[in-house]
């Protein structure tokens, strides 16, 4: 049987070159990184990546990049609501700022996050005279009687504690979430949400079974991105944190080690941080699958 002439023909050499860019620019560097960090062997793999400080970075780079995933998932979903659904007087200008953490370099949004949110900044200075505080929670690790590896501490600064680390990655993370759901939502009739208002449902129940469920699958996307996204930012948050003990991320550490010259430690700890990525993504376009499959 003959095979009709396709379309558009040359899948074979663009499937090459796909392949061959992919494998030029992803795959052998990231191969590379694994081979690099297996020279110091298994045993100082794991020496390196369970170190005290190194673990310590991870625990602020895991909690500091969900809480700003999950925080941004709400406010960009708001934003993202406005933007598609209303017109009003400098519309542009604010879908323009959305972009400005992906133009701006992120030190410029560290320095200027460190400055407005330190004891003597503008936000800082006021934060410091009212008494503000906030409970953050930190792991001690199982034993020693402890049945809850978590305890609240309380913290009363912003820049150099979590709360700032957290602020740097929300600031950066931002764009992902909302230009991952401003164009669902700008695709999305109101023909379903009037015909709920007609036969009844209040707005609570026309967001709860109407708008989220078309949302969710775009919502999901923006959080793993922003997550993953901010799990490897060092820019913004190097100044921020101040090189404070017990603040350092897990880039910090990356980046420590490569100053002084030990490079397969450096490989290894940012090869966990990639394994935790791809495993986040590989999870969420499962569950991408799962959700259109059930629609």
């Amino acid at each position: 049987m003959r095979k009709s002439p396709r379309v558009i023909p040359g899948f074979g050499l663009s499937l090459g070159y796909t392949v061959t860019y992919l494998s030029l620019v992803v795959l052998i560097p990231l191969a590379t990184l694994f081979a690099k960090s297996a020279q110091i062997g298994w045993s100082g793999v794991w020496e390196t990546v369970t170190s005290p400080y190194v673990l310590g970075a991870y625990r602020m780079s895991l909690g500091s990049s969900l809480v700003a995933a999950f925080a941004n998932v709400f406010i960009g979903l708001l934003v993202a609501w406005v933007l598609g659904r209303y017109a009003f007087p400098g519309k542009r200008l604010v879908d323009a700022l959305v972009d400005l953490p992906f133009a701006l370099p992120t030190a410029v949004a560290g320095i200027a996050l460190t400055t407005l949110y330190s004891e003597r900044g503008w936000v800082g200075a006021w934060l410091k005279k009212v008494g503000f505080r906030y409970p953050w929670p930190e792991w001690r690790g199982f034993g020693g009687g402890h049945w809850f590896p978590l305890e609240l501490r309380t913290y009363a600064d912003v820049a150099m504690a979590p709360l700032g680390v957290t602020l740097a990655l929300m600031f950066v993370t931002l764009p992902f979430v909302v230009r991952t759901v401003q164009p669902i939502i700008e695709d999305m009739g109101r023909d379903t949400e009037e015909a709920a208002a007609s036969l009844g449902a209040n707005r609570r129940q026309t967001v709860w079974r109407i708008v989220l469920p078309q949302l969710w699958p775009a919502l999901v996307t923006g959080f793993a991105l922003a997550f993953a996204r901010a799990l490897g930012e060092y820019g913004s948050v190097i100044f921020i944190t101040g090189n404070r003990p017990g603040m350092a991320i897990a880039p910090q550490e990356v980046i420590s080690r490569l100053e002084q010259y030990r490079y397969e430690e450096a490989a290894a700890i940012a090869a966990v941080l990639l394994v935790i990525s791809f495993v986040l993504l590989l999870v969420i376009n499962v569950l991408q699958r799962k959700m259109g499959a059930g629609r």
